[in-house]
């Protein structure tokens, strides 16, 4: 067994003002499902989450930073205000920092200054989508970083944000360390589209699911209303397709699902235009619903571009499918009505549904609680209905991913009757 301890910034002097604590003691399994007799070995075990009873930090003297970065995503907002509150009301924290424009922000050269978050400012700000500090892409020169937190005397610093932001972090973490500044640092995963590890559930990710049933119910009612009728509805998913396949079994109205983990082909009588034909011929109508980051290997012209976090840029599978539906129906001269929907900028815009707002404030209660007590260079996880302490550095490492032999993806074939692989 490994346990995964997170970094402590060193003996916790203070007692909680809580009455409520979890022991370091207290772990939570990665996995829980293993054979009878046979224990698996290199079973991950990991802290729980929680309220400690001595903390690291003088509550009174402490001073609080709070950054968003990466795209926008459902809960932001409530993370934020979560946040304040949460090291306001249980702990007697008076400044809180909001960096603004992400990383940037920590760049007293790029940024502004940032704001106090007091908690009449963040009072509302749950009812709203985005982030009432702003957000970018891309990362910050981390010396200069660490130089403005020790001029602002910045004890934690709370990095929400995806993988490049956890990247980031524990570059700050690293360097915080190097120079013996103790600092806490504790990251907030979020991605809307559900692949970070050791996290059963990003925020947003259930708002997302919520909203783009709602548009595949509109495209269905598009492609039923006409003859050969065809919409596609292209979701987010840049690597992993949880949005799309929780979608499709949510609606019942998918016929096709592609996702980035199920490679497929176009043509041949395999392929998936042999497929959409067939079910055209029986039922005159179809909806496909398309993560972003599918069939990519598909669309010629590829250019290699990266964004400012260093992911590459995506083609438009969306548009590429439609394209070649119509070439393909028009050269075997069939009437088709083709229809394209791309809600993701409708999507990640849109405040957190009851859901996701319960995740929220779990994760940020969950994040102050344990800067509080002096954990670093961790993110917080949720594994099996626990909030844990994950070391920034694995979740990192690799991305999560919709299994193909899993019940996730047994259910999309199930709903849309279509083949396990278009091949």
């Amino acid at each position: 067994m490994r346990f995964m301890t997170v970094t402590s910034l060193g003996e916790c002097p203070y007692d909680s003002p809580l009455t409520h604590y979890v022991s370091d003691e207290v772990l939570v399994p990665a996995g829980i499902e293993w054979t009878r007799g046979q224990v698996p070995l290199d079973l991950q075990l990991f802290e729980k989450a929680g309220p400690r009873a001595k903390l690291y930090f003088d509550p009174k003297q402490v001073r609080a930073g709070i950054v968003t970065c990466g795209g926008l995503c459902p809960g932001l907002n409530n993370v934020i205000r979560s946040l304040v509150y949460g090291l306001h009301h249980q702990y007697g924290v008076k400044e809180v920092l909001g960096f603004r424009d992400g990383y940037r922000g920590l760049d007293p050269q790029r940024g502004e200054e940032p704001i106090p978050l007091t908690l009449d400012l963040v009072d509302d700000i749950h009812e709203e989508g985005g982030t009432i500090l702003g957000t970018s892409r891309g990362p910050v020169d981390t010396k200069t970083a660490v130089d403005n937190l020790i001029r602002l005397e910045i004890d934690a610093l709370f990095t929400v944000g995806g993988d490049g932001t956890q990247r980031g972090a524990k570059s700050l973490y690293e360097e915080a360390m190097r120079r013996e500044y103790p600092l806490a640092v504790v990251g907030v995963p979020k991605t809307i589209d559900n692949d970070v590890h050791f996290v059963a559930r990003t925020f947003g990710f259930s708002t997302a699911v919520e909203a783009a049933r709602e548009v595949i119910a509109n495209a269905h009612t598009e492609a039923h209303s006409v003859h050969n009728g065809v919409s596609v509805v292209k979701l987010m998913g840049r690597h992993a397709g949880f949005i799309a396949a929780t979608a499709t079994v949510a609606s019942q109205d998918v016929n096709f699902c592609l996702i980035p983990e199920s490679p497929f082909v176009l043509n041949g009588d395999g392929g998936f235009l042999a497929a959409l034909q067939r079910r055209l011929v029986a039922r005159r109508h179809a909806v496909i619903v398309v993560a972003e980051g599918a069939g990519q290997d598909l669309i010629p012209g590829e250019t290699g571009a990266v964004d400012a976090s260093g992911n590459a840029k995506l083609e438009d599978i969306g548009k590429f499918l439609c394209d070649e539906i119509t070439k393909c129906f028009k050269a075997q001269e069939l009437e088709v009505v083709v229809r394209y929907f791309d809600p993701s900028y409708q999507i990640r815009s849109r405040p957190a549904n009851s859901d996701d707002a319960v995740l929220c404030d779990r994760f940020a209660r969950g994040a102050v609680h344990a800067a509080m007590a002096g954990k670093t260079g961790m993110i917080v996880g949720l594994l099996h209905g626990e909030l844990v302490h994950v070391p920034i550095g694995l979740p990192v490492q690799s991305r999560k991913e919709v299994k193909m032999d899993g019940d996730l993806w047994h259910g999309v074939l199930a709903c849309t009757g279509q083949p396990a692989q278009f091949a």
